[in-house]
């Protein structure tokens, strides 16, 4: 058999069980529309929400950034130095964000892997909700700390939780502001309301809220008005701000304490300087227009109101994410393949991303759609619902 023979029987056992996932080639920029196979396809699937992964402004700024620093940073910051963009970038979001300071690392994953293992050790006890990101899931597991997981947003259990273990001294409670799923919410001001009771840091990994909720898409804290109560905020660059990148922003004792010892800052290189540039342009542009933020949001109210009149089941979403719901895994792939063979490209979303028989088409809508746009994806939507008997 081999020693490896493992891995060609996992492959098989994925093909058997319908979740192999075929990655689709995009052959030009990231867009409202893409093309694939040589043919254009309006793009349901990217987190590109404010459409600024193809922006003139931010390739220019990223185009500029190369011809003055060049394309790489060399090796670790805290070896070869910090190029003078990493900092102009960390005190914009710092100001974007209302926080004392703020720290890039290379993606939103690492921010997870940079936070949560410095911060909490074995004497300690971090509180974490069922449904949060795999990325936060995975900072947990680099920790020797008490794992308690409260079920889905649900603050009274948190609460109970809370109190059989107050006296441990050391106690996080870590949440997604968005749930990518489902697009909802997490109940931020309750659970900020219970740390402050208990003496508890809040930590929020808000990749799918920057950009989008809050004024100018500052965000889930922001959106609450909770500044200055959440102690750790966390996010991506590589969704509404259309680049690359992570960040932690929060008290300047934070940042630093992170900049002396979090892994990922210490032992890996950083994101490029046009990756950076872009970052800054992307900041610069919210900060001066929330006209991105409320296209996001017109797009899609539109979209989704018009799916639910025609029968779909959108879920409980408070967000432009748009899960529509078909159960059965074989469903969703037959429904992604149908819409495929239409030129809309919306990927089905089925277990072990959620759960078996909640499985789907995750529709992400962007600014950068136009509602001809979004009228072809409806009338798309329509057709194959209407086939294969789920309207």
């Amino acid at each position: 058999m081999g020693k490896m023979a493992f891995i060609t029987q996992a492959l098989s056992d994925l093909r058997d069980q319908g979740l192999y996932n075929t990655i689709r080639t995009i052959e030009g920029p990231m867009g409202s529309w893409v093309t694939i196979d040589g043919r254009t396809r309006l793009n349901l699937c990217s987190n590109n929400y404010l459409g600024f992964a193809n922006d003139p402004r931010l390739t220019q700024a990223a185009i500029a950034a190369i011809q003055t620093y060049g394309v790489g940073p060399g090796a670790v910051r805290s070896i070869a130095g910090t190029n003078v963009l990493h900092l102009e970038l960390e005190a914009a979001i710092a100001r974007f964000k209302g926080t004392e300071a703020a720290l890039s690392v290379q993606s939103g994953l690492n921010t997870n892997l940079a936070v949560i293992p410095l911060l909490m050790g074995k004497e300690d006890v971090i509180f974490t909700d069922e449904l949060n990101h795999a990325s936060i899931i995975d900072g947990i597991r680099l920790t020797k700390a008490k794992r308690v997981i409260f079920p889905h947003r649900d603050v009274k259990t948190l609460a109970t939780q809370l109190e059989e273990n107050k006296d441990i001294a050391k106690k996080l409670i870590i949440t997604d502001g968005v749930f990518s799923m489902d697009g909802d919410l997490a109940p931020l001001p309750a659970i900020v309301e219970l740390a402050e009771k208990y003496d508890a840091m809040v930590m929020v990994d808000d990749a799918h809220g920057e950009g989008v909720l809050g004024s100018h898409g500052r965000g889930i804290a922001d959106h609450f008005g909770l500044h200055g109560r959440v102690d750790i905020e966390c996010g991506t660059m590589s969704k509404a701000f259309g680049v690359m990148g992570g960040y932690i922003a929060g008290k300047a004792e934070l940042v630093e304490y992170l900049r002396q010892r979090a892994r990922p800052f210490l032992f890996s290189s950083a994101a490029t300087p046009p990756d950076v540039a872009a970052c800054i342009a992307a900041i610069e542009i919210l900060e001066e227009s929330d006209e991105p933020v409320r296209m996001l949001w017109d797009n899609a109210n539109y979209f989704t109101s018009q799916l639910k009149e025609l029968g779909f089941d959108c879920g409980h979403s408070e967000t432009p994410i748009t899960p529509v719901m078909l159960g059965e895994a074989k469903t969703a792939w037959d429904f992604s393949k149908r819409l495929f063979e239409e030129d809309i490209f919306a990927t089905a979303i089925a277990f072990p991303t959620v759960p078996q028989g909640l499985a789907r088409i995750r529709a992400m809508l962007s600014a950068a759609h136009s509602r001809d746009d979004l009228d072809l994806a409806i009338s798309k939507f329509a057709l194959v619902g209407r086939e294969l008997g789920v309207i």
